[in-house]
């Protein structure tokens, strides 16, 4: 029964990040949601800029700190291996969820994009990045970096072997295309007010010190073979020497 019920809570995680990924299509594209990234101001702006801040603080201390091996290994001694990364899957989604629900618009107009063709461009690039987003993790294991491959090997009684270094399709080019992915989506907007520019300069560099982390544990996890990988594959912008 409990195989049952981890698989369960592994599927209900992972259906709650799709609806958070479809939810973030939609805010940052400003498409049919009541309140998103570029909407009419309603509060005085510094109190908006304090209370995005804050948001955008938590989302990033939330996804940084449960990533880390230390806390991994803290926290399973709560929570069952199975489920730790579906754990992590949801807590993800549910501080997104809510920095999507309580973000503050702030007004104000960074640039407009007015030609048609410019303005098409733009939003090709944004939805090619929500591509590049979904294709970088089925390159690397959509199933595992999402926390299902976890319960269903649990379900079926088999035991969990972590992934092999491998460097498949778009990482041959640069080591972190699920960023580039995010950075184009934050980005490639045909109208930046001031609150998008906000959560795209805070997000970009969160990135940039998530990436430095990131790239430390997988050094710790892999040796030699990742340390030359880093030394001969660009960060994030191809044909770049590392």
């Amino acid at each position: 029964m409990k195989r049952i019920v981890a698989f369960s809570y592994g599927t209900l995680c992972y259906l709650v990040f799709l609806a958070t990924f479809v939810y973030a299509v939609l805010f940052l594209g400003n498409i049919g949601l009541p309140r998103t990234i570029d909407g009419e101001a309603t509060a005085p702006f510094w109190q908006a800029l304090l209370i995005n801040t804050l948001l955008l603080g938590l989302f990033a201390v939330q996804h940084s700190v449960m990533a880390r091996p230390t806390f991994k290994r803290w926290w399973t001694r709560l929570v069952p291996k199975p489920v730790e990364r579906s754990t992590y899957v949801l807590f993800s989604s549910l501080a997104l969820l809510l920095l999507f629900y309580t973000w503050q618009p702030m007004g104000g107009t960074v640039w407009d994009v007015h030609d048609p063709i410019m303005r098409g461009t733009i939003y090709s690039l944004f939805a090619g990045g929500w591509l590049l987003v979904l294709v970088a993790t089925c390159l690397i294991n959509h199933f595992d970096l999402f926390g299902m491959r976890q319960v269903w090997l649990y379900l079926n009684r088999l035991s969990y072997t972590p992934l092999e270094f491998k460097t498949p399709g778009l990482y041959r080019y640069v080591r972190h295309p699920l960023y580039v992915g995010w950075l184009l989506t934050f980005w490639a907007a045909p109208t930046m007010t001031a609150a998008h520019l906000v959560f795209a300069i805070a997000t970009s560099a969160y990135i940039l010190i998530a990436i430095q982390l990131e790239e430390r544990d997988l050094a710790d996890i892999h040796g030699s073979a990742y340390e030359a990988y880093r030394r001969q594959v660009p960060m994030l912008v191809p044909g770049l020497h590392p």
